[in-house]
């Protein structure tokens, strides 16, 4: 539900609309009412055109598969992009309808082939298997969830240069208190770019 109603330039859109129905339904004056047309009309044309623009990096499911032994428990991938970058996010739904709990398990950015999500599966009813990485270079991550809750035990980030997309800066711990799987810089590598 929070997916659906996340989209405050739409919503900017329908306030700006609403605004200027009212307007034109309480000014009489003919001059100050086109005054108002036009000065919505130019914002909503310049509110549009990011939107039109990046309308298609939006993300999509590209798979669903429900655990082994666990037909509540599904494996979600979503896949997008950063104009030109791909992106994957990895979640654990637990339940289903209004009962369902969306639990992170993973976030990657592909703009190096080593960062790269390859695959996604179950490795058990309460074990995630994550591949990373590309030519040659690929890494096997086993992420175990409580058999109750679907918590997790880390959350992977491969990729994200100062903060994942939970708003995080690159590993601290998680919400959990947990630390996610994250390299750290040590103090002879020098400072994060």
């Amino acid at each position: 539900m929070a997916q659906a109603l996340h989209h405050p330039v739409l919503f900017g859109l329908l306030a700006l609309a609403a605004l200027t129905a009212a307007v034109t339904v309480g000014v009489r004056n003919p001059l100050f009412l086109s005054l108002v047309l036009v000065t919505a009309a130019l914002i909503g044309l310049v509110a549009a055109v990011p939107v039109l623009l990046l309308a298609g990096t939006g993300r999509e499911v590209t798979m669903n598969e429900a655990a082994p032994n666990r037909s509540n428990r599904h494996l979600v991938v979503e896949e997008g992009a950063a104009m030109i970058d791909p992106r994957w996010w990895v979640h654990v739904d637990e339940g289903s309808g209004l009962t369902k709990r969306r639990r992170q398990f993973g976030y990657f950015n592909g703009d190096a082939s080593t960062d790269a999500l390859v695959e996604a599966s179950w490795a058990g009813p309460d074990r995630g298997l994550l591949v990373t990485g590309g030519e040659g270079n690929t890494q096997v991550h086993l992420v175990a969830l409580a058999s109750e809750s679907g918590e997790p035990s880390r959350t992977l980030s491969r990729g994200w240069k100062s903060h994942c997309p939970c708003g995080r800066p690159v590993g601290q711990a998680s919400t959990t208190g947990r630390r996610g799987d994250v390299p750290q810089a040590s103090a002879t590598q020098g400072q994060l770019a």
